[in-house]
């Protein structure tokens, strides 16, 4: 749960690329991906939650190849909405997307031809969320939204229970 107030501080940094409406952009964004297919908010939370933790794989694999500064550009790239399939696969390599397609389908039920069409969405997803805390242009530093989801646990970085306390903070209860 600690990443959400690591999303809600980055909102809260002029500093910072974050904003209320770029997380509510996100959270749309996975919401009609969800529904599109019918699916119901668990479910996604699941399946978001699963892709987060094949993401922390593999961009600590990456990390150690490209650097932190590297790292940060490729997520840069990656959170536009118009990454390409070559760009997914740079960072997220086939092998660890089918992965990623089996295990979504084997927690959530969803079908794997389902989840297959949905995973690109869900990165790009999960990408513009950990872009969230990276440098506005011209001001110096790192991202340390990013340095804690690196850094944490599966439990403490769920990519899931971030955005069910995103969408909790972006449409509170009546």
């Amino acid at each position: 749960m600690s990443l959400i107030f690591d999303v809600l501080s980055a909102i809260n940094n002029p500093n910072q690329q974050a904003s209320v409406s770029s997380l509510g952009s996100i959270v749309n964004t996975v919401s009609q991906l969800a529904g599109n297919q019918g699916l119901n908010p668990a479910t996604t939370q699941s399946a978001f939650s699963v892709v987060g933790n094949l993401a922390r794989t593999a961009l600590k694999q990456q990390q150690t190849t490209a650097g932190m500064g590297g790292l940060e550009s490729m997520i840069g790239q990656l959170a536009g909405s118009s990454a390409s399939g070559a760009a997914l696969q740079s960072l997220i390599p086939a092998g660890l997307q089918q992965q990623a397609i089996q295990t979504i389908s084997s927690t959530t039920g969803i079908s794997p031809t389902i989840v297959q069409g949905m995973l690109p969405g869900l990165i790009t997803a999960a990408m513009g969320m950990l872009n969230l805390g990276a440098p506005k242009p011209g001001t110096r530093g790192g991202n340390p939204l990013l340095a804690a989801f690196l850094g944490g646990d599966e439990k403490s970085t769920d990519l899931g229970e971030t955005l069910k306390f995103a969408s909790r903070f972006l449409n509170p209860p009546r």
